[in-house]
């Protein structure tokens, strides 16, 4: 049987598929490490951890030299919290391919996620907060990240963008910082990518450097199969469908409750009007504001549509036209 049916991207095509094969493949072959390797990988992407870091330092055993099998260890054992696992197996496979910037990358959120516990068990003593939960979905030309955070304060955001790479650092409105690091599957152009702070979110943009619609987020480095951009399909972080429907439906839902003050306030009122009311509502507000010079706004339309609303400004105001 040809190694390359059990490619990276045969697996990514279809993980669990991939797995079956792989399984009828070792009944002939039970010692093939790259295989299982391969199947470490199935396992990675169905989110069997457990038999992902079983498979992977099986691989080891049977074959030392194989840097994947490493990365494959690292990564299960990453995902199963093992950080000090995880930074050993990683440190390895860098050891023995020095080439692959992917292990110094992992090795760096291994020594992050380590220090932050040792940050938690020494000094937090109160009650773990609430997880910050956090989606992506994408366009033809944008990848969107959507942390939902709320009332976060407007310099409380710090986002630094890399070509294959996205860190960030907000403080939450509780006065505690939320850090996370992604490893992106595809390049983006770091100068064209911005983020948005809005009162229930952080949106993070970044720009795609091609047209092509993104498997996953994140990647270990390995490009997976290149496929034509499908608009109406939204993968997410998440193996199941999210109803993005609902999600957007409650966003505009909290931002339309905002409370605001002021002006603000007094506008928001008169959109709100103008949008619930009727056509002759809507005629009366737009003839009445329109005539005025924008001094009068009236709903009676069976006034104004009688007469010429003359202008009205407030007794502190002269009215000059221009």
């Amino acid at each position: 049987m040809a190694a390359e049916r059990f490619s990276d991207s045969f697996i990514d095509e279809d993980p669990q598929k991939a797995l079956e094969a792989l399984n009828e493949a070792l009944q002939e072959d039970r010692d093939n490490a790259e295989w299982i390797c391969q199947r470490a990988y199935a396992h990675i992407l169905l989110k069997n951890y457990s038999n992902a870091a079983d498979d992977a330092k099986k691989a080891q055993q049977l074959k030392p030299s194989l840097p994947l099998a490493f990365m494959r260890t690292g990564i299960a054992e990453y995902h199963l919290k093992n950080y000090e696992s995880s930074h050993a197996a990683f440190s390895q496979g860098h050891q023995l391919d020095a080439s692959d910037k992917s292990f110094e990358v992992w090795i760096k959120r291994c020594e992050e996620m380590m220090g932050n516990q040792t940050e938690n068990s020494s000094v937090n003593t109160t009650p773990a907060a609430a997880p910050v939960k956090h989606d992506w979905y994408q366009t033809e030309s944008q990848v969107i990240v959507t942390v939902m955070a709320k009332n976060v304060p407007k310099d409380g955001v710090c986002v630094s963008f890399t070509e294959r790479e996205l860190s960030a650092k907000i403080q939450m409105a509780s006065g505690d910082d939320y850090n996370f690091h992604l490893q992106l599957l595809h390049p983006i152009v770091p100068q064209q990518s911005c983020f948005k702070i809005l009162t229930t979110k952080v949106e993070i943009k970044m720009k795609k450097t091609d047209a092509i619609r993104w498997e996953t987020l994140e990647g270990e480095g390995q490009e997976s199969n290149i496929k034509h951009f499908n608009p109406h399909q939204y993968p997410t972080s998440s193996h199941y469908t999210r109803k993005w429907d609902k999600m957007v439906s409650d966003i505009s839902e909290e931002e339309k409750n905002e409370k605001l003050e002021g002006d603000a306030a007094l506008n928001k009122l008169f959109q709100q009007i103008y949008t619930d009311g009727s056509d002759e509502v809507k005629r009366a507000m737009n003839k009445s504001f329109m005539e005025s010079g924008g001094t009068v706004l009236s709903t009676n339309w069976g006034d104004v549509g009688r007469r010429t609303v003359d202008v009205s400004p407030p007794e502190d105001v002269e009215f000059k036209k221009y």
